[in-house]
């Protein structure tokens, strides 16, 4: 016998705690919200500055924000988290699993194209998974961070959990696991498995990233390193008469003050990694409008623990109560962040509330710290990124305020920043000591935040996991969240692990932010996705 599930996981939902997005003072109504008077206007070209770069556009390489902020619009995923965080089919159709929980049934919607012109099936959708999950697949060219994370491992590896990914007909595919895994479909609705035409992937090989080819809304034009990405409209897009833009160009511009002045002067069309205090600016204009994100964050810091001091939990401790969280959100965020607690946002399931966060209380720091045999302090660094992230719009400020606390209990820490790419590639092979860092969730499930990040599994380097933690009774309590599909369960099983953390203290947890964005007046139908994962199929310019 089979089970169907509903589109609508009812363990994924987080819509009640989950922030609207809420409109300023500009022309723009509500986020998302549509002009009274006139309809939708097709043609036009918007323009997206952002901070940094995108690293690769081949999706299953990449683990960054500004890689998937771009691919999400050229590729597409079996099933999709809508604004609400709620999740849908997308490019499939329905889905059906065994009692058991180890085989997964897939129907494909029918007559969908690549934007190269060659059709999406069943047998793209094997050739995919073939590509992410065999290293002696000829097309196996990267990193492939997070399929090991969410698989354990690749294919021949012991812990690796699809014994097999087949086209059953030209529309269904039979996914049979290992184990059973619990979030098994919202995996499938990670921005990260965008499905790739097979014919482009054979003919880029190891450019694909630099020539993508998916089944998106908009398809690749070209890309100037560092300065801008432009996509075009999909003329056969799946959707009918979608998108109504032309074309979407992703311009960098590092500076956040720059960017708001290329807003101003209608140079840009929207702008994210706003300086806080630049949102009452935007406010204040009534040709521009101000949005906020719904917060899916978090921002924080972390130790590098496989490096002394870091290795003495209570060094980590020690930090903890030394870092004054609520003056640094007070001072760097204009309102538009919450001290963070714990590492994932507590309008998701299985946030543990009970928890009492690190008091900031210096006297008590500075006698931890004597405790662990540096009563004087030591020295050390803290790396912080030179752009703005959506979990720190100012990450170069709030670096200074804690070497500020720190040097309080005598450590003295010298800040260092590198440009976006080589910071994430430089923590990830673990040269850093202490470091700011965040996440934004792709998923609507605590595993999202909790394994990449903290998993004792994703510590070979390059690693996800940049405190390098190792508890091997946390990763279990997460392994066992996986194969359970009560959802009460592995909420009990999560709020366990967070406990754990708390007390080694791998991070200090920061901020949970809703970042504000600003839009020109005339842009309609934007809507601020959670996850960074916007739709710009219902966007379009009232001028």
């Amino acid at each position: 016998m089979k089970r169907k599930s509903s589109f609508i996981v009812s363990i994924l939902l987080v819509l009640s705690l989950i922030l609207s997005a809420c409109g300023g003072g500009g022309k723009n109504e509500a986020a998302g919200g549509k002009s009274e008077n006139s309809g939708p206007k097709e043609g036009g070209t918007l323009i997206y500055a952002r901070g940094a770069d995108s690293i690769s556009l081949d999706p299953i390489n990449v683990t960054d924000g500004e890689s998937t902020r771009v691919t999400t619009h050229i590729f597409e995923t079996l099933f999709v988290y809508d604004d609400k965080l709620e999740l849908q089919p997308k490019l499939a159709e329905s889905y059906e699993t065994s009692e058991d929980g180890l085989t997964w049934t897939i129907k494909l919607k029918k007559g969908i194209k690549f934007q190269d012109g060659t059709d999406f099936n069943a047998d793209a959708v094997v050739f995919n998974w073939e590509r992410w999950m065999d290293p002696a697949n000829p097309y196996h060219q990267g990193d492939f961070p997070y399929y090991p994370f969410l698989y354990g491992g690749f294919k021949g590896d012991p812990k690796h959990k699809v014994e097999h990914v087949k086209a059953l007909d030209e529309s269904t595919v039979e996914f049979k696991l290992t184990e059973p895994t619990a979030p098994f479909i919202s995996y499938l609705a990670i921005q990260m498995f965008g499905i790739a035409s097979p014919e482009a992937i054979k003919k880029y090989g190891e450019k694909f990233g630099e020539n993508p080819v998916g089944t998106g809304p908009f398809k690749f034009d070209s890309w100037n390193r560092n300065d801008k990405i432009v996509l075009k409209a999909n003329e056969n897009y799946s959707e009918e008469g979608k998108p109504y833009l032309d074309e979407v160009i992703f311009r960098v511009i590092p500076d956040n003050s720059s960017r708001l002045t290329a807003l101003q002067s209608g140079e840009v069309d929207i702008i994210d990694g706003l300086n806080p205090d630049d949102a009452d600016t935007i406010k204040a204009n009534s040709q521009l409008s101000l949005v906020e994100r719904p917060s899916f964050n978090i921002g924080y810091m972390v130790f590098n623990t496989q490096l002394a001091p870091f290795d003495n939990v209570k060094v980590r401790q020690a930090i903890n109560m030394a870092i004054d969280k609520q003056e640094i959100v007070d001072a760097f965020y204009n309102g538009y962040a919450e001290v963070a607690k714990n590492p994932f946002p507590p309008g998701l399931w299985g946030y543990n509330n009970d928890i009492e966060d690190y008091k900031y209380d210096v006297k008590a720091a500075k006698k931890l710290l004597a405790e662990a045999g540096y009563p004087d302090g030591f020295k050390t660094e803290l790396w912080a990124m030179s752009n703005p992230r959506p979990y720190m719009p100012q990450p170069l400020k709030v670096a200074e305020a804690i070497q500020a606390d720190l040097k309080e209990i005598g450590i003295e820490a010298e800040i260092k920043t590198y440009e976006w790419a080589t910071y994430l590639q430089k923590s990830g092979n673990g040269e850093h000591t202490m470091g700011l860092y965040g996440w934004t969730g792709v998923m609507a499930d605590p595993d999202n935040f909790l394994y990449p990040n903290l998993s004792s599994t994703n510590t070979q380097k390059p690693a996800s996991n940049r405190s390098f933690y190792v508890n091997e009774e946390f990763t279990s309590l997460l392994d066992q969240a996986r194969v359970t599909f009560d959802q009460e369960e592995r909420a009990k099983l999560y709020q366990q692990a967070q406990e754990i953390f708390h007390a080694d203290a791998p991070w200090v947890t920061l901020a949970h932010t809703t970042p504000p964005l600003g839009l020109a007046g005339y842009v309609e139908g934007f809507k601020p996705h959670p996850m960074e994962k916007e739709d710009f199929t219902e966007v379009y310019l009232n001028k």
